[in-house]
């Protein structure tokens, strides 16, 4: 028995809230449970350096947690001076799920920044970022269109997030902390609405585990992308 008591096939509750900043072009309060992330979409009419002249934009990341975002406060890393590998990580592989379904040069030559910063963390908080990033991502591009900035289609699909792990011996399907901390192997799955794989992160924390039982979760991460795209759907409506 999972400790939500969630079904093994069973997400958190998920919303996905949209034009919660004033001032961004874009944005969305995502929440997977008890974890919460604010995304945020910014336009930038430049490109990085090393873009200039290509006649193609950008779209970038950055990754935060608040200092009492979990049970105890950390320290913020501005203060350290550096980012942790860990935010590192996960700043890079959101910008890399988010550029899987963006046609650069349809985007013409301007950066998209986007933003994730966890007000509350339980578990899944890079899964989380990336599905409310592409809705703040998709805004942000809406704004440009009704300006008349973009002519061709931007976005070329849907992408989402979500973790699988085995907990307890059964692979099951959003780990929340109780469950990921304690799980057997865990996994990242990044998908597109029509079923590409962008990105698989997966770890055996004791014994190595079978193609079987990766086959399972990759069935188990199908149908829960497959439901988020679906919330995402229903959000830019």
């Amino acid at each position: 028995m999972r400790p939500s008591k969630r079904a093994a096939d069973e997400l958190r509750p998920v919303t996905l809230e949209r034009r919660v900043s004033k001032h961004a072009e874009g944005s969305c309060l995502v929440k997977f449970g008890d974890t919460h992330v604010l995304c945020t979409a910014s336009l930038e009419e430049r490109v990085p350096p090393w873009l200039r002249g290509q006649n193609r934009g950008w779209v970038t990341a950055e990754y935060g947690m608040l200092p009492r975002a979990t049970g105890e406060r950390m320290r913020r890393e501005a203060s350290a001076g550096k980012q942790s590998g860990r935010t590192q990580e996960i700043q890079r592989l959101i910008g890399r799920s988010l550029r899987a379904v963006v046609d650069l040069e349809a985007l013409g030559e301007r950066q998209i920044s986007v933003d994730c910063d966890v007000i509350q963390a339980d578990g899944g908080t890079r899964t989380a970022s990336i599905t409310g990033a592409w809705v703040a991502l998709n805004d942000c591009i809406e704004w440009m269109r009704a300006r008349d900035m973009i002519t061709k289609p931007v976005l070329k699909d849907h992408v989402a997030a979500i973790s699988c792990g085995i907990y307890s011996g059964t692979p099951v399907l959003d780990l929340d902390y109780l469950e990921d901390s304690d799980a057997d192997t865990d996994a990242n799955f990044v998908m597109t609405g029509s079923g590409g794989l962008v990105e698989i992160q997966g770890t055996a924390e004791g014994s190595p585990f079978s193609v079987d039982e990766f086959n399972q979760l990759l069935g188990l991460a199908q149908g829960g992308i497959g439901r988020l795209v679906d919330l995402q759907k229903m959000a830019i409506l």
